[in-house]
């Protein structure tokens, strides 16, 4: 698939990106390279295959014991720096807007 100047550009100005008219076409040839290639992947009989959000197999890695012990805030806090109303309290990193 060609992708024209005008698509670059969009390309381009969404991902904040300057690029030299060099770098352009180079992208460009390579964009449509790659949507080629996935092109290619609608040929394939995907009937017979579920859907899935992740192309392994994934399993949950917490342990049911972490949610049967669950820590009590006082030992929580008991070594923190500084708390205040039950909570850390932590320097201010967010600046509020004027």
């Amino acid at each position: 698939m060609k992708i024209t100047d005008e698509q670059m550009n969009h390309i381009a100005k969404l991902a904040r990106l300057e690029l030299t008219a060099a770098e352009r076409k180079n992208l460009s040839a390579d964009l449509g390279d790659i949507i080629a290639y996935v092109e290619t992947l609608n040929e394939l009989d995907t009937t017979d295959v579920p859907p899935t959000a992740h192309s392994l197999e994934q399993k949950d890695v917490f342990l049911a014991a972490d949610a049967a012990n669950p820590l009590d805030a006082e030992s929580v806090l008991r070594n923190a720096p500084a708390r205040e109303n039950g909570f850390f309290e932590v320097p201010r990193v967010i600046e509020e807007a004027p």
